[in-house]
């Protein structure tokens, strides 16, 4: 009987070395293996989506990432079906992990669904997806729209004119924005929305759209925009027409316009704020760290941080990156219409100007572990959850208070 019971103390012993030592292998061949990772944008052509895009490359080539990963870049465009065959396709390639900005939050769950039940795992950046199985990576619930229009309301007392400059139609971000927005403008009766527009997130269409406007309605008192922006400035000056507050997302031309002396004299006045290009880095270190084992996570809403940038706090860069309070680049340096936030110490050590610029990985740099928690974003139905409550707050304001009694 004894001996029975060594044997099997033995068998216990081997069995429980067997396990671990396949536990250590599946653990190495995790850290081996080459990932299919597909790089899915829907709208293309901006600025913003050629940083994100980048950022995401730059890291793809930065060790370990360089050996673990099989980086596929899809641009799909603003039709939501392109987009469902092209993450069709994906799946039936083999994907391993998809980081993707979805052109529409609704329209893309079933076949979202039918990926995430072959394995694959799929994390949106900026935009985002009501399909529970997906990552929703985005600052969009961070209050961008409300924030920046009761600062516009702010800078115009409570009254007058308006334009809003929005992006892509149908897409959660302009969504997100719009509602914010119209939250605060509907609280003062003397803001008169005088033209509404979809600017794609681009400077050049800004630009056109905004004259367009103008033309009707020279009078404008002040703008509010989504990215692009900066090509409302310059509509404003083709035109010869005074200056405006503007609320506007983070392009180095909006900034440099905001802190310039000889444009405040002639009534510009505003807060840069929105969307961070870095959000796409963001979302692939957490895909890689899932996927290698090195984190456990849930499909679930994270929130990144909303940049907030009032006229008085634009501070020049005297180096390559945003060091000493510094939010934006001197002019020739970047375009005017490259977006700031492409820099996160904590999230993103790895990038720089270059990763941002053209996709190439930082000299010298490796791939940084994430911290540990994630800051989860709060539910909004129809933005990236299905059937749920929206919070009582939902459009509580966290970067400036009301100057005016609506």
């Amino acid at each position: 009987m004894r001996n029975w019971k060594r044997l099997g103390r033995a068998t216990m012993l081997c069995t429980t070395a067997a396990v671990a030592l396949a536990g250590l292998v599946g653990s190495a061949h995790a850290e081996d293996k080459k990932f299919k990772i597909y790089l899915s944008l829907s709208y293309s052509g901006n600025a913003w989506q050629s940083e994100a895009a980048n950022i995401v490359k730059a890291l793809a080539a930065t060790p370990p990432y360089d050996k673990q990963v099989e980086l596929i870049e899809v641009i799909s465009g603003t039709d939501p079906q392109a987009q469902i065959s092209a993450y069709e396709s994906m799946i039936e390639a083999g994907a391993d992990g998809i980081v993707t900005f979805p052109i529409s939050s609704t329209a893309l769950n079933r076949v979202i669904k039918r990926g995430c039940e072959q394995g694959v795992k799929f994390f949106t950046y900026d935009a985002t997806v009501t399909e529970p199985c997906a990552y929703n990576v985005s600052y969009i619930t961070s209050g961008f729209g409300e924030n920046s229009a009761q600062a516009l309301v702010n800078e115009l007392g409570g009254k007058g004119k308006i334009f809003l400059s929005r992006g892509v139609p149908g897409n959660s971000v302009d969504k997100r924005h719009t509602d914010g927005a119209m939250h605060i403008f509907k609280q003062y009766p003397g803001i008169e929305i005088a033209a509404e527009y979809y600017s794609y997130w681009d400077d050049r269409t800004t630009q056109q759209e905004t004259a367009k406007a103008l033309a009707a309605h020279p009078d404008v008192d002040g703008i509010w925009a989504q990215a692009g922006e900066y090509g409302a400035i310059q509509a404003l000056q083709d035109a010869g027409s005074k200056l405006v507050p503007i609320t506007g997302e983070n392009s180095n031309g909006l900034r440099l316009a905001l802190a310039n002396p000889d444009m405040q004299a002639k009534g510009l006045k505003g807060v840069s704020a929105g969307s961070p290009p870095a959000q796409s880095g963001y979302a692939f270190k957490l895909l890689m760290e899932i996927l290698t084992g090195k984190r456990t996570l849930e499909p679930t809403n994270i929130e990144y941080p909303l940049p907030w940038v009032p006229a008085a706090s634009v501070q020049v860069c005297a180096g390559d990156t945003f060091e000493n309070g510094c939010n934006v680049f001197p002019e020739g340096k970047v375009p005017s219409s490259f977006v700031t936030e492409v820099f996160n110490p904590e999230l993103l050590p790895e990038l720089s100007l270059t990763s941002a610029l053209d996709g190439k990985p930082t000299p010298g740099a490796t791939i940084q572990p994430l911290p540990a928690d994630v800051v989860k974003a709060p539910n909004e139905p129809g933005i990236n959850c299905q059937n749920c409550e929206p919070p009582a707050d939902l459009y509580k304001l966290t970067k400036i208070q009301p100057t005016v009694t609506p």
